[in-house]
């Protein structure tokens, strides 16, 4: 089940309007809230229920664990350490045992020794990444004595709520649960605000994203040998536009329904391509991610108080371990390194300018330009099967031949998706507060419109699965 199907409609309009029954009764709504987000996340593949459920439960023990220990750093210590281990043990198996196996199985096969482990076929459940992240901020926050640890229903709740339960945004304890607290105003629901982020998200993902991966990125991508130069460079941009249109239309879905249902979500995105430094676009893509690990693995790593090699080498750990998050592949490494290379050498070279801060940056539409063909070429090693993909596609980069086959109608949507980052903001505001002064008739109109369109685009082939599902 995924927001932009029928499914998941049928699933909301259940959802929503006893959820605002029971909000007034904090037990029975958080229960069937929690047993909603069970049904949705289950729908994909039940058998992964028992996994969310024992990462509650787990982190919860955990969290507790910690608490009584306050007064005992060693022993909190190791209870942190064995938290922090059974989630990053769930994550590896799941996620990165068929990677590391393959792995070790290509070092020793150069030896000329056997493979040392089998080969299994383990399935990734979806949303692992999001809430093994999520459980795991929260021990650490608990640890660092930033929250106390929450009831247990609360805690449930925060870590499966169906929204972000799939794939973000990676919402935090202190951010989440204290909304829990008391029953929501239903007259106080940004519903205006929570139209306008689902409509948007609807029309990016079907009128930009989907049409730019079927239409280019993913015929060019899966077999380069057969597309010219301009396929090429266009699938480059296009895949940039895409993974945007993509991942924000999801998260501005997710945090529209959230609105809808009477609690807010941290933003996630803010115009990235607009970004004139590699900091200032991690500053604006993934928002919560880059906190993630900022505040989690950076700092903890030492962050820049140690000097300055030491803080060039936790740059590039941290991007490291954040392309790793985001798959087992070598080609995720070193879309990593490629971000974290970039912000080092930004880092240094900014430091000797004595331009740290991005709105001093010399050279500002240079930056911008250097920083947009980084980022989309450190895509590049992102969205492809492989290393020998990248390889093949460089090749025919070079070499040349194939056919054109990227369409103007492709090329419309991937100026457009670039373009819409550089609007001003002020004619955006005053559509919604002119929106907002419509009819509730005349906004019902409007977006049952928005639905009808999207719904006439996707007849007979479906809307394609967000590009962050498997992650």
């Amino acid at each position: 089940m995924t927001f932009p199907t029928l499914d998941f409609a049928v699933f909301f309009a259940v959802v929503l309007p006893v959820s605002w029954l029971l909000m007034p009764y904090r037990v029975p709504w958080k229960l069937f809230i929690i047993a909603a987000s069970y049904f949705f996340y289950g729908s994909a593949d039940v058998r992964f229920v028992a996994l969310l459920a024992g990462c509650t439960i787990w982190n919860a023990a955990m969290a507790h664990f910690l608490w009584i220990s306050r007064a005992h750093a060693r022993r909190q210590s190791l209870v942190l350490a064995a938290a922090i281990a059974g989630d990053l043990g769930l994550l590896g198996w799941f996620k990165y045992y068929g990677f590391f196996v393959q792995s070790v199985a290509a070092f020793t096969a150069r030896l000329g020794i056997p493979a040392p482990l089998p080969l299994l076929g383990v399935a990734l459940p979806i949303g692992i990444s999001f809430f093994t992240f999520q459980a795991m901020s929260y021990v650490i926050d608990v640890k660092r004595g930033r929250c106390e640890p929450v009831a247990f229903l609360d805690f449930a709740l925060y870590l499966s709520f169906f929204p972000h339960v799939i794939a973000g945004p990676i919402v935090r304890v202190v951010e989440l649960v204290p909304q829990f607290a008391s029953a929501r105003n239903p007259q106080r629901v940004e519903a205006v605000r929570a139209f306008g982020l689902i409509s948007g998200g609807l029309l990016k993902k079907v009128l930009i994203a989907d049409p730019i991966s079927t239409g280019l990125v993913d015929p060019v991508f899966g077999s380069p040998s057969l597309h010219s130069r301009a396929d090429i460079v266009a699938a480059t941009y296009g895949y940039a536009v895409q993974i945007y249109c993509d991942f924000s239309a999801y998260t501005d879905m997710a945090i529209g329904l959230a609105l809808l249902l009477g609690f807010q979500f941290p933003q996630n995105f803010n115009r990235p391509y607009t970004a004139i430094t590699l900091q200032d676009f991690w500053h604006r893509w993934h928002m919560t991610l880059s906190r993630w690990l900022r505040d989690y693995l950076y700092i903890g790593l030492g962050g820049n108080r140690k000097g300055r090699l030491k803080t060039y080498r936790n740059l590039m750990l941290t991007m490291l371990l954040g392309g790793l998050w985001h798959g087992a592949a070598w080609n995720f490494v070193l879309w990593g390194g490629i971000h974290g290379g970039g912000l080092s050498l930004e880092r240094w070279w900014d430091e000797r300018a004595g331009t740290r801060d991005s709105r001093r940056v010399r050279w500002p539409l240079l930056r911008w330009f250097l920083t947009l063909n980084v980022v989309c070429l450190a895509w590049v090693f992102f969205r492809a099967p492989g290393l020998n993909s990248v390889a093949e596609l460089a090749n025919q980069l070079v070499r040349g031949g194939g056919q054109t086959t990227v369409t103007p109608l492709v090329i419309l949507a991937i100026a457009t998706g670039f373009a819409v980052q550089f609007l001003p903001r002020a004619p955006l505001l005053d559509a919604r507060l002119l929106f907002g002064r419509l009819s509730p008739l005349v906004q019902g109109i409007a977006l049952a419109l928005v639905l009808f369109t999207t719904g006439v685009l996707v007849t007979g082939q479906g809307v394609a699965p967000f590009i962050y599902y498997r992650f």
